[in-house]
Formats: structure tokens, C-alpha cells, sequence
């Protein structure tokens, strides 16, 4: 296989893994990124979703060979353990045999990802870089610099567009002609929540399960981390008479919580402080079609099918785009065009599919 240059739009989650499938094969590999590099920035709490990597994601991970890295960083999950409001607990296991789910930093396995990235030497890492424009046809993608605010105009092989639910690239391909594309937003946004551990750093809660307050409309999930702490994600309509609009007063939190989520309050001694602090993000779904034009553009994971978190396969479907479309670089050599169309026609149904399901939960 003739050594390719890509310029690869994002180092999320899914951009750095399908760097590196990049580079495994021999191409060079230059990623932008608009954010600053998050390994420099202080990880704190905000708008992360903790993650539960399943099988498809475990698979995708060992097809480059960090599996064993990540699984260091993973907290297995055998089961829910669902939370009534009279404080009952029920057991719902994930699987049989010791079958798991791993829950995992988002944070923290981007960091990871961006770091065995590096180590590959034909992977190079851009950080404050702005994707400006592409233009498709040239394969040339702009970028402006966020501190200096220099424009480079990069020339490449290929640009994957990496670059997530607001993508850029996207963008500029919605400009095609016959080019479809939906974004719709759900009722529901969510909000980071935190259980921090015994004074011992143990949890406060049974560590190898995903732990839920299901309330109808709305839900409250806890998932372990390392240092004995729990993430909380409430999933909240944004209108109605519970919802982030309808809770504005401490008094109104407080017996929101006391009465929904009773036996979760007590472990909870931030929590008046983190729902007021703690931005409320939004949740919705991009569908797009196709992901690629010809040989030279491709979009990858949010950024071609952006779903809501409720079935858990987010993250997972779009490590599964980067293995499969390991599986065609492999089966279609030097033939890009061909290896493009196999990946869009191969995943486009699958993320649907994905979407249904998580749409169908909520």
C-alpha cells in the first residue's frame, strides 16, 4: 500500500483512534484539533458523559493494539443496579459468564488515545486549529490558529472529517448538490453530577455495576470511576413542571431531589453547588448522506451519525466505523475510491439503526 497523506479534522475520541489505524497502515497523518491539547488543561467536571465501552468498542481497540492500555483505565460493569423511589434495588445483569460493559473516563480515554497517537511517528497533533473552510475537490482544508489566529491552507491525499456533531467538514459538504442532512434535537439535555468517595477513597455505591433512578421522563445515571468517585448524568427536559427551567431556587433543587432521588441525596454533599454551576448541555442526532465524496473526503463518528446517549453506543459505533474501515483499507489496497463507498455503504445503515434504538429508549 502507497504511503497516503490524511488530514484528519477533530482529535476526539474517534479521530485519534482512526489516526492511528492510519498510521498502523504506513500513511502520515496530521490531526487539528480546535481545542486546546486537553492533557495540559485541568480534567474537571462539565459536560462529560462517563462512557461504557462494549464489545464493539473492545474490538475496535485491539485492532490497533491498545486494548490492554485502556482495560487499565476501565472500571467493568456487570450489571445495572436500578434504584427506586422507595429506595428498593433491583439487578439487571448485562450478560452471563462475568460479560461486562467497562466504564471509562471520556476525558481520560481521549487523553490516552491522543498520547498513543503520538507515539506512532508518522502521527503529528495540532492544537487551537479552527478548520476555516474546505475545499473538496483540491482535498485542501483551512485552518486559523485560536492564539495567533495564522491561517494555514493544508494540501493532502485525504481529509476525514473527524470533527463531531458541529462538524466542519460536514459543513462544507452539505453544500453539495443531492446532499442529505437532518438535525433534530430532543426535549431532554443533561447535566453533570458528582458522588465523590469515602474519606478511604473507596465508593459509596457498588463499584461494578452502572447504577440508574429511572423517573419516566427523566433519569439519573452514576457510573464508578478509579478514584472511588461515581460521574452523575441527569437526563432533564428542558421545559415542564420538573425541568432545568422549572428548578431555578436552592429550596426547589434540594426537594426536587429529595423526593425523586431520595437514597441518592445523602451521597451527593455538592450537589446544590453542581446543578447550579455545571453547564446543561443538549442532545440531538445528525443524519447525513453520503459520508464521502470520491477519494478525497470521508466523515467519521458524530460528525456523519451523532445519536443520543440512552443505548449507550455512541462512542462504541463510531470506534466500530475506524475498525471497519481498517477491514477495507485492508481489502481495497490502493483503490480509496472504492475502500470510501464500501465504509459509507457499509455503516450508514448501522447508524441509523443505532439512532432508532437510542431515540426508541428515550
Amino acid at each position: 500500500m502507497l504511503e497516503k497523506k490524511f488530514t484528519v479534522a477533530g482529535a476526539g475520541l474517534v479521530g485519534s483512534l482512526v489516526s492511528l489505524y492510519l498510521a498502523k497502515k504506513g500513511h502520515r497523518v496530521d490531526v487539528y484539533e480546535r481545542r486546546k491539547d486537553m492533557r495540559k488543561e485541568v480534567i474537571g467536571a462539565g459536560k462529560s458523559i462517563n462512557l461504557a465501552l462494549s464489545n464493539r468498542g473492545w474490538k475496535a481497540l485491539a485492532g490497533v493494539g491498545i486494548d490492554e492500555d485502556v482495560k487499565k483505565m476501565a472500571i467493568p460493569m456487570h450489571k445495572r443496579v436500578m434504584h427506586a423511589l422507595d429506595g428498593t434495588l433491583t439487578d439487571q445483569p448485562y450478560g452471563n459468564d462475568g460479560e461486562a460493559i467497562y466504564s471509562v473516563s471520556r476525558g481520560g480515554l481521549n487523553a490516552l488515545l491522543m498520547d498513543l497517537a503520538e507515539r506512532e511517528d508518522k502521527v503529528t497533533l495540532h492544537f487551537d486549529e479552527k478548520c476555516t473552510d474546505v475545499n473538496l475537490t483540491e482535498t485542501k482544508a483551512t485552518f486559523e490558529n485560536s492564539i495567533t489566529k495564522e491561517i494555514t491552507e493544508i494540501s493532502s491525499d485525504h481529509i476525514v472529517g473527524a470533527d463531531g456533531f458541529y462538524s466542519a467538514v460536514r459543513s462544507k459538504m452539505q453544500r453539495q448538490d443531492r446532499f442529505n442532512y437532518e438535525q433534530r434535537y430532543i426535549e431532554h439535555g443533561y447535566k453533570e453530577l458528582v458522588i465523590p468517595a469515602n474519606a478511604d477513597g473507596s465508593h459509596k455505591l457498588e463499584v461494578n455495576a452502572l447504577h440508574i433512578w429511572p423517573r419516566g421522563t427523566y433519569m439519573l445515571i452514576a457510573l464508578p470511576n478509579l478514584d472511588g468517585s461515581f460521574t452523575c448524568t441527569l437526563f432533564f427536559p428542558f421545559e415542564g413542571k420538573y425541568s432545568f427551567n422549572s428548578l431555578k431556587t436552592d429550596s426547589q433543587i434540594k426537594d426536587f431531589f429529595i423526593e425523586m432521588f431520595p437514597d441518592a441525596v445523602p451521597l451527593m454533599p455538592t450537589l446544590l453547588t453542581d446543578f447550579k454551576e455545571n453547564p446543561t448541555s443538549s442532545l440531538g442526532i445528525i443524519r447525513c448522506f453520503p459520508w464521502t465524496l470520491e477519494d478525497k473526503v470521508m466523515l467519521i463518528g458524530d460528525a456523519s451519525h451523532a445519536t443520543v446517549p440512552f443505548y449507550g453506543q455512541g462512542m462504541n459505533s463510531g470506534f466500530e466505523d475506524c475498525s471497519i474501515f481498517g477491514e477495507l483499507m485492508e481489502e481495497h489496497g490502493d483503490d480509496w475510491k472504492a475502500c470510501f463507498k464500501a465504509y459509507e455503504i457499509a455503516r450508514k445503515d448501522n447508524g441509523d439503526a443505532i439512532q432508532d434504538l437510542s431515540l426508541h429508549i428515550s
